[in-house]
């Protein structure tokens, strides 16, 4: 069970849940970093008391620095200030939570300081996973996934030989355009497209579930996190939330693990695994629940899911166009300056363009992540 933490993105949805668990099991939370948020991160400092906290944004610094001047916490500022919380020597695991591949160096800052991750942060290993499963287990490092379907996978793997696995199942709620087609969906409005039927979450996170990309995200995850070829991940829909994903074995035998959703629940299996502490989250009422339900995804309704299976196919540095090409459009829909289905065309030009490189450095995936967004930016 973690004893002391840092969390990366506390700011966010995931970072103010794991603050919440935090709460509630009377974890030290020793540094926090944000990316803007001055009044929250302000606020979350003076509750915990961390020893380091950072803002991303430089320009803040100060701003910060001048709130919490009576305190005894030291404030940092920008890619070193989140090394930094990611790095300190009485923390034992890290929350990774930031959104986006800005989480990709801190996270492996922390792993290099033998930091245990519990791991939000998708882009880590979307776009880096071979660099990143590398050093976790050169520095005997364990990897915890916090998001659901990744950690619901990681339990039903508990006590089972990994080598006996036929497939990996990850659910997905289909988001609040499900059954709609491609012609539905040119009309749709960022308002729409925010209205998750399920899940609380971050904006970025949300449009990349309505796109079905969050899932396509996941599948290039689990790949990493769970060493098997795309050949052996399959998703379904499954409306209900219920089932956050399912291993199958080799007999034919299928495990689900299943809970209400609340992300609460996956944070704290990922800070006190290998152990589970009684809590006054949510829980699962199944007479209410009535009945589970599984489609098939539509690929071509919602072409993101198709484009992040062939990224994860061509391998090398195509993830990494993958992730920064959906970054950058999910942004300028969030500003209202593209459509909804503008977001899988920006994509696959992206992809198009691109000339992978099979076997990256660390240097190779930065560069081409900046390449893309400027690339797409300048159009």
């Amino acid at each position: 069970m973690a004893i002391n933490i840092s969390i990366l993105g506390s700011t966010g949805s995931i970072g103010i849940q794991s603050l919440d668990v935090a709460r509630n099991l009377k974890i030290k939370v020793s540094g926090l970093s944000a990316n803007s948020n001055v009044d929250l991160l302000e606020k979350q400092a003076r509750e915990f008391m961390p020893r380091i906290v950072a803002i991303n944004n430089v320009s803040l610094k100060e701003e910060l620095k001048s709130r919490l001047k009576d305190l005894p916490i030291e404030v940092l500022s920008g890619l070193d200030g989140l090394k930094a919380v990611a790095a300190m020597d009485e923390t034992d695991t890290v929350v990774a939570s930031v959104v986006g591949i800005a989480g990709l160096i801190p996270t492996l800052e922390a792993i290099k300081r033998g930091k245990d991750i519990a791991l939000a942060n998708k882009e880590t290993l979307v776009t880096a996973g071979s660099i990143v499963m590398s050093e976790a287990r050169k520095h005997k490092v364990n990897i915890l996934p916090v998001d659901s379907e990744h950690s619901a996978i990681f339990q039903c793997l508990i006590g089972n030989n990994s080598n006996r696995v036929s497939k990996l199942i990850l659910t997905a709620s289909g988001g609040p355009f499900r059954g709609k087609s491609y012609e539905d969906l040119k009309g749709v409005t960022l308002k729409d497209a925010l209205n998750h039927p399920n899940w609380v979450m971050g904006s970025k996170i949300t449009i990349d579930s309505a796109s079905l990309m969050n899932k396509g995200l996941e599948v290039i995850e689990a790949r990493w996190l769970f060493d098997l070829p795309l050949e052996r991940i399959e998703v379904l829909i499954h409306p209900q939330s219920v089932i956050h994903s399912m291993v199958e074995y080799c007999d034919g035998s299928v495990l689900a693990q299943l809970g209400s959703p609340d992300m609460r629940i996956p944070i704290q299996f990922a800070l006190t695994y290998p152990d589970r502490i009684n809590n006054d989250f949510s829980k699962l009422d199944l007479l209410k629940t009535r009945s589970l339900t599984f489609e098939e995804p539509d690929f071509d309704g919602f072409p993101c899911l198709k484009l992040a299976f062939e990224a994860l196919k061509m391998g090398g540095t195509m993830p990494a166009v993958l992730n920064a090409a959906n970054e950058v459009a999910v942004g300028l829909f969030l500003e209202e300056k593209i459509r909804f289905i503008d977001i899988p065309v920006i994509i696959e030009e992206a992809m198009g363009k691109h000339q992978k490189n099979n076997n990256p450095s660390l240097e190779d995936i930065i560069e081409v992540d900046k390449d893309t967004r400027d690339i797409i930016l300048k159009k």
